[in-house]
């Protein structure tokens, strides 16, 4: 599925400019809060869904691959943490579903929660 479709889906906010790719294609996803949980389990993840606002989620998701950042709940990053994911190629969006919804959402939508 596009990202595009996903942030339609989401009614997501794209926070770090217009030179992202959102034509890009997202296969999988997961919903954590705990960062260790993220890399323990994100295998083969495309997006990652979460509440916590801290440079960490970056620096989480430049370790795993992830594609994209989602922060639920109308959670918003740092400038900092923008700059910091442009500079990674991390896209950032921002929904104001809670996570449960957002990630039952793409999951309805075809979206996988992939190998554990």
């Amino acid at each position: 599925m596009k990202l595009e479709k996903i942030g339609q889906i989401l009614d997501a906010e794209l926070l770090n400019g217009e030179n992202c790719n959102i034509d890009i294609e997202v296969y999988t996803a997961c919903g954590s809060d705990l960062m260790s949980d993220v890399i323990s389990y994100g295998h083969e993840k495309d997006v990652l869904l979460t509440g916590l606002v801290n440079p960490q989620v970056i620096r989480t998701a430049e370790m795993m691959d992830i594609k994209v950042i989602i922060f639920v709940r109308g959670k918003r990053p740092t400038e900092c943490m923008i700059n910091l994911a442009s500079e990674k190629g991390i896209i950032l969006m921002s929904t104001k579903h809670p996570m449960f919804t957002a990630c039952g959402k793409l999951y309805s939508a075809g979206v996988s929660g992939g190998s554990v």
